[in-house]
């Protein structure tokens, strides 16, 4: 053992010439508001690839290091849907969540699920944040660094641990050498200026905010340097800022179990379908026996232990999702039929997004500290793992970059804030992504926020999603600024969770995922 950590310990300490000494900007509190200078106003034209011509796209060149204005500029791409009714309300901003999620697709999901004369009073923007997607430029450190079969996720030798370990600084030495330049201002605060940016451009004295996921803590940092700036703003699924981003992931992990042991006994209260026994702990007792196989002999030789993974994780962040999986998961453990296996994961758990996966590591590397020392990863993951054995080794090496990245972390930025109006939060109690205490304590460190509860809910990204007790109190919020009183530490508001799917009839073929457009299958929420 101590042989093997000297040689781990001698890899991180061969990296550490790599990181970059960059200037940090200046912390939250003593950013300065205002800063963006207004810009020429986008020009909106019909998006190219859209038929209807209600979408309108546009781009805006914002500063690269936004404390050199006059320096090197980047391009963001936007997306309208813009106000019909005589009255408008100003731009709403949506963000999906991420980091590294688009924004594009958001606009028009968002403006065609409200109501409509609630949508008619709003010019719906969406955009692709610094680095992703159709902005330019757009990130991509390794193509093909998914691709299957990769090394199985549970280190249980020293040679899985060193090719996993060699993936993540293969990983963030590409990153380095193809993107030095960009790098040190890939991060929240940067992304948070550009939207500052945006709203200038738009010539608005104050912007609208609704933001899933990762989108929150987006939210939270914007209301933090720009208070004045808010009219309102809406957060589902809540980020912990005090978890930014290390201690995030961990806790992850014993959510994300948490979230799978209710798929198992999901499976288990259906074994007229699934065939699989009436017991979760058998279930689940047959769930690792499939990993177990197909990380020795990959199904198809395509799906080894980590694919099988990245596949059942969908099932973590909607239960829309558990029928697909049961499906697959029985076929493999009652027929052998590796090619269930196989199709469910290029529907669900495949991804060729290397760019949503670049901006991810290159946002989270800069946001914060991540330990340099692999003795901290492994003691910290063999912990949470002995609980919580389904993703935290997946999730650890999909974080593992940050070991090893060529840019010095930044400070994250305290968000309590007493400046802002209402905020209107929105939180599942059972959701794995974005715990429920990530809630709570955003709202505690929001003065005058409240919090609705989807009481017993495990989705990830309610509002939109056919609750339609949910649904109401954001309509409501967004047509009038109306808020739930607030009662005290707990919630504001609850709403009962929707029923739990249904078993369809086998053999059914997975056709696409099922989760609404604003969701987002990324660690970071």
């Amino acid at each position: 053992m101590k042989k093997r950590a000297a040689a781990l310990c001698g890899a991180a300490a061969a990296v550490a010439g790599m990181i970059t000494a960059v200037p940090r900007p200046a912390t939250a509190d003593a950013v300065p508001v205002d800063t963006a200078r207004p810009a020429a106003a986008p020009v909106w034209k019909p998006c190219a690839t859209e038929a209807r011509p209600t979408l309108q796209c546009a781009s805006l060149k914002v500063p690269l290091d936004h404390d050199r204005p006059d320096g090197r500029r980047i391009t963001l791409a936007l997306n309208r849907v813009p106000h019909t009714a005589r009255i408008s309300q100003g731009p709403l901003l949506v963000n999906p969540g991420g980091p590294g999620g688009s924004g594009l697709g958001l606009a028009r999901f968002v403006a065609g699920a409200l109501p409509k004369e609630v949508a008619a009073q709003y010019d719906v923007i969406g955009f692709d944040p610094r680095g992703v997607g159709r902005s330019t430029p757009a990130l991509d450190c390794l193509p093909g660094h998914a691709d299957p079969v990769r090394p199985p996720s549970v280190p249980t030798t020293d040679a899985i641990e060193r090719d996993n370990i060699e993936r993540a600084r293969d990983f963030a030495r590409a990153c380095g050498e193809k993107y030095a330049d960009v790098l040190p201002y890939i991060d929240t605060v940067s992304t948070v200026r550009d939207m500052d940016a945006i709203r200038a451009a738009l010539g608005a004295r104050q912007i609208n905010f609704l933001g899933y996921s990762y989108g929150t803590y987006l939210g939270a940092v914007y209301g933090k340097l720009y208070p004045h700036r808010v009219r309102r703003m809406v957060l589902d699924s809540v980020v912990d800022p005090n978890g930014v981003w290390y201690e995030s992931n961990l806790r992850q992990d014993h959510a994300f179990h948490s979230r799978h042991q209710a798929f198992l006994a999901w499976v288990a209260r259906h074994d007229e379908a699934y065939g699989l026994g009436t017991d979760p702990a058998r279930v689940e007792e047959r769930w690792y026996a499939m990993r177990a196989a197909v990380t020795r002999d990959p199904a198809g030789g395509t799906v080894g232990g980590a694919e099988l993974e990245d596949t059942f994780l969908p099932g973590a962040y909607a239960d829309g999702y558990w029928p697909h999986l049961a499906e697959a998961f029985a076929a493999y453990a009652t027929e052998r039929d590796e090619q269930a296996l196989v199709s469910a994961y290029e529907t669900f758990g495949a991804s060729d997004d290397g760019n949503g996966y670049s901006v991810y590591t290159a946002v989270q590397c800069r946001d914060s500290w991540w330990p340099r020392d692999l003795d901290d990863w492994r003691a910290d993951n063999r912990r949470v793992h002995a609980k919580a054995p389904f993703s935290t080794w997946n999730n650890a090496w999909f974080n593992a970059p940050c070991a090893f990245w060529p840019t010095a972390p930044l400070t994250p930025p305290n968000v309590s804030n007493g400046k802002l109006p209402p905020v209107l939060l929105f939180q599942a109690t059972e959701d794995a992504a974005t715990p429920y205490e990530g809630a709570v304590a955003t709202r505690d460190k929001l003065r005058g926020s409240r919090l609705v509860v989807e009481r017993g809910g495990g989705n990830h990204g309610v509002t939109l999603s056919g609750n339609d007790c949910l649904d109401r109190y954001l309509t409501d919020y967004l047509a009038t600024g109306q808020v739930p009183s607030g009662t005290g530490p707990g919630p504001d508001a609850v709403c009962d969770r929707l029923p739990e799917p249904r078993p369809f009839p086998r053999g059914r073929v997975a056709t696409g995922r099922s989760m609404s457009p604003h969701g987002t299958l990324a660690f970071g929420g």
